[in-house]
């Protein structure tokens, strides 16, 4: 995960933000004949952010309407794309479509059902709402389609959790608040558990979270899993184990460098190096050697103390995930950064 800044930070709009901003300003221009020059929406816990309109285009009986996602400081893979919503009358009801790159849902476990269009549950209360309050002001029917599109969408997918997740051909129309909060850890934590949702309906019997996408491809191919048995733990070893705890997989694997590794073995769950910190005098107690309470890093550590170190902090980690999540049969896998194995411990 990339590290947070120490200053303070802009924060931005979700894309179902946007697609709400954008449905309600081509709803105007479908139902009232003008586009608005920006538009205001309502957050689900009241804040009111304006949109300018990046796109606007109208026919006899339909209006479009493209926001430009600003993610504020974050380091989102869709800052600056633009969401396009093409409002037309349905024949009942709100009725959502995935236009071109907007993914469909192809695997269970996600809130939204198979072979619909990747639409969270939120973004379409938000936008059924929104018909709703336009129709009521102009005096028409709530009945609409709804089609979002994302220019570019499908290729900027690729760098989303989209497609082990089961979202094919694009991305999701996201948000729970409408406000992207920067280097959120709560949205890193809420895919992981997306992730092991999508595998539990998959009936999956064998899971894999690493810390990084070294050990993820190393631990892949020792197993043989599929790509929906990957979850991109990185440092929140916690918020995935928690989840698990809660909705078990009978078998979990847990891959890392010695560093990550080691801190998991001394019962640290959140792993990032602002938060926990390797016990170098711990390390030196667990294997009887003054040298390791003088290391600086794990990777010193372990230059002294070599594979029975290696081996001593897999064993640990396995004690200790083992002890604190017994519904669950663990292994844990050491690496180093060339994606050399220097451990395993478990089945």
């Amino acid at each position: 995960m990339t590290r947070k800044p120490q200053i303070e930070l802009r924060r931005g709009w979700t894309t179902g933000a946007c697609a709400t901003a954008a449905t309600k300003a081509a709803l105007v221009r479908l139902w009232g004949g003008v586009f608005p020059r920006d538009i205001t929406i309502t957050l689900p816990k009241g804040e009111t952010p304006s949109f300018p309109l990046a796109l606007a285009e109208a026919g006899a009986d339909w209006a479009c309407v493209g926001i430009t996602k600003d993610a504020g400081d974050d380091p989102d893979v869709t800052h600056g794309a633009l969401i396009v919503v093409r409002v037309s009358a349905s024949a009942g009801g709100v009725v959502f479509k995935a236009g071109d790159g907007v993914g469909m849902v192809t695997k269970a476990g996600l809130p939204i059902a198979v072979g619909e269009p990747a639409i969270n549950p939120v973004p379409r209360q938000m936008m059924t709402d929104v018909v709703a309050e336009m129709a009521v002001f102009y005096g028409q029917s709530p009945d609409v389609v709804i089609e979002i599109s994302v220019p570019g969408g499908a290729e900027i997918a690729l760098k989303t959790w989209n497609p082990r997740l089961g979202i094919a051909g694009g991305l999701s129309i996201l948000g729970t608040t409408g406000i992207v909060r920067p280097f959120s850890c709560a949205a890193w934590i809420a895919s992981i558990h997306r992730g092991i949702d999508v595998a539990r309906a998959d009936s999956l019997l064998h899971v894999a979270g690493c810390t990084g996408a070294t050990s993820e491809t190393v631990v892949q191919a020792i197993y043989g899993l599929p790509d929906h048995a990957m979850l991109d733990m990185g440092d929140f070893a916690g918020g995935m184990l928690k989840y698990l705890a809660k909705h078990p997989v009978p078998r979990v694997t847990i891959g890392g460098g010695i560093g990550k590794i080691t801190k998991l073995a001394q019962g640290a769950m959140d792993l990032h190096s602002a938060r926990s910190q390797v016990d170098f005098a711990g390390l030196a107690r667990m294997m009887d050697d003054p040298r390791l309470a003088h290391a600086n890093t794990a990777l010193e550590a372990y230059q002294i103390g070599g594979p029975p170190l290696a081996q001593a902090v897999a064993q640990a980690a396995l004690a200790q995930v083992s002890a604190r999540f017994a519904s669950m049969t663990f292994d844990i896998i050491v690496i180093d950064r060339a994606g050399a194995v220097l451990a395993r411990a478990g089945t």
